[in-house]
């Protein structure tokens, strides 16, 4: 096992200030690291505001199988809209923002780069691609590691009131494990060892442990976000729409885990998963592995990252954890970043690699149908992620060993 440990005594810098990087700076300095959190303009006016003066709150339920928990004021050592002086002698650099967020920060981040430093991207959704693209097309060499999880290590929400975001965040679950790796994979045993030095990993690192994925496109495909959003949004916007109108609830408890999700969604999504996995077989990589009955519940495949496999909700049973976690309309993440990324890349694999994706494709459809506009217009495309016209031996040979074709 490589030695991390000069990991230990350097700040971490968390780059993002929404609901993923409030939780990991929050979490992070509640467990003892010196953190320093960044925002770009023009969003840092809102999302930075008060975290200089009296820090983060990290609150919640963070329910989760071994009962892991931390909760307080969490004071940030930096809190600061300049991504050099946030990454200047840290040895941790957390990327924790949506997709559209990945370029603008990686720009900055490319030429503040030091050696021994390693990146981990929350979710990594084929970041660490990206950045591995940019580096190269900035000519930079600098010997630092770069990876990516198949997803945040919480169910986490800002608090906002009356449209003003607040420094308060909630976090409602705590993941027990989670998939991660590096590019190049070569690098993945550093990657997972150093995340140790994360306490934001806590919960991962003393619960079922992190995995080890197979390369980066492994946890692309790992990546629950498209099988779960997609289908349950798209397929349950009738309940989504109705919800609070003709229902006689309260719209801001919507939830597509408590109130859209059903078995015949479950059929849709499992049928998903189906075609990640025929592409993870006809490239070569790796996968999360579930069965169908992992489909088949209020919280399908999510539950299993915080309470285990064995965790189940059954569909005549309310789920109170995702109460209000929505999404509340179609203008929304669920959507407008897991079609162009998730579902145009898995598109995009499948025309390369000889795979058909007609329950993908049906998605990406139905979602612009919806919204009236092209979302693949400005998606995700195997050149803008660095690895188009690869045959399959040549993209494992850039995976595995980071050798260009």
């Amino acid at each position: 096992m490589k030695d991390m440990s000069y990991l230990k005594e350097k700040p971490i810098a968390v780059l993002g200030a929404g609901a993923v990087g409030k939780a990991i700076a929050g979490d992070c300095a509640l467990g003892g690291a010196k953190v320093r959190i960044c925002d770009l303009p023009p969003f840092a006016a809102k999302t930075l505001m008060n975290i200089e003066r009296v820090g983060i709150k990290f609150y919640g339920d963070q329910i989760n199988l071994y009962g892991f928990e931390r909760e307080g004021f969490a004071k940030m050592e930096m809190v600061t809209t300049d991504v050099a002086a946030a990454v200047k002698g840290a040895g941790l650099i957390v990327v924790a923002t949506p997709t559209f967020g990945h370029r603008p920060f990686f720009e900055k981040l490319i030429p503040a780069l030091e050696d021994g430093q390693v990146v981990h991207i929350f979710p990594d959704n084929y970041g660490s691609l990206i950045l591995r693209k940019m580096m190269r097309e900035a000519g930079c060499t600098k010997n630092i590691i770069v990876g990516g999880w198949s997803s945040s290590t919480y169910g986490s929400r800002v608090d906002i009131h009356g449209g003003v975001i607040t420094h308060k965040i909630r976090v409602y679950y705590r993941a027990i494990t989670l998939r991660g790796a590096a590019l190049p994979a070569c690098d993945t045993e550093a990657f997972i060892e150093s995340s140790k030095y994360l306490p934001s990993m806590d919960a991962v690192t003393f619960g079922d442990g992190a995995v080890a994925g197979d390369t980066v496109l492994d946890t692309g495909f790992s990546n629950v976000n498209p099988v779960l959003h997609c289908p349950g949004a798209i397929l349950g916007v009738g309940v989504m729409e109705n919800f609070g109108r003709i229902f006689g609830e309260d719209k801001n408890k919507f939830s597509i885990y408590s109130h859209a999700y059903c078995p015949s969604i479950s059929e849709v999504q499992y049928s998903f998963y189906l075609e990640e996995h025929a592409l993870a077989d006809a490239i070569g990589v790796g996968i999360q592995p579930y069965q169908r009955n992992d489909f088949f519940s209020r919280e399908n495949v999510l539950g299993q990252e915080y309470m285990g496999h064995d965790y189940m909700i059954p569909f005549d049973s309310q789920d109170p954890i995702q109460f209000g976690t929505g999404p509340f309309n179609m203008e929304n993440r669920y959507i407008t970043e897991d079609i162009p990324v998730g579902c145009h890349v898995y598109h995009e694999l499948g025309k390369a690699y000889g795979v058909e994706t007609p329950v993908v494709d049906a998605m990406i459809h139905l979602a612009c149908a919806i919204l009236k506009r092209d979302l693949t217009k400005n998606a995700y495309t195997l050149d803008s992620l660095g690895i188009g016209g690869m045959t399959k031996d040549q993209l494992n040979a850039y995976l595995r060993e980071g050798v260009l074709p």
